[in-house]
């Protein structure tokens, strides 16, 4: 059975224990890189991680992104949206339809 993740700074991640997720609080992009990599390696489905966690860790989510699963989604931090999440959208709707189709270059 597959599992749901939720990685980056615990002030940011600690609600989504309540809602029975597993929380994975990091301090650094090297120990938020290793984490992202051995949870990769496990039955995890959809990885949650905090844009600031995914600004710093560039190649170990483009590694990701090469396989099926798991899913690695941004969420927004305590600190708020720095827009990384759409940004990671409209990449990867470009890389399946060849094309930027949902902001028409915007």
């Amino acid at each position: 059975m597959y599992k749901i993740a939720v990685l980056g700074d615990r002030d940011s991640i600690y609600g989504f224990a309540a809602l029975g997720l597993e929380v994975f609080p990091v301090s650094t992009g090297e120990e938020g890189a290793k984490t992202l990599r051995r949870l990769s390696e496990q039955d995890y489905a959809v990885i949650y991680i905090t844009e600031a966690l995914a600004e710093e860790i560039p190649q170990e989510l483009d590694r990701c992104r090469e396989s099926l699963l798991p899913a690695v989604i941004t969420i927004p931090g305590v600190h708020g949206n720095t827009g990384l999440g759409i940004r990671m959208v409209k990449r990867s709707v470009e890389q399946a339809v060849g094309s930027d189709i949902i902001f028409n270059g915007n």
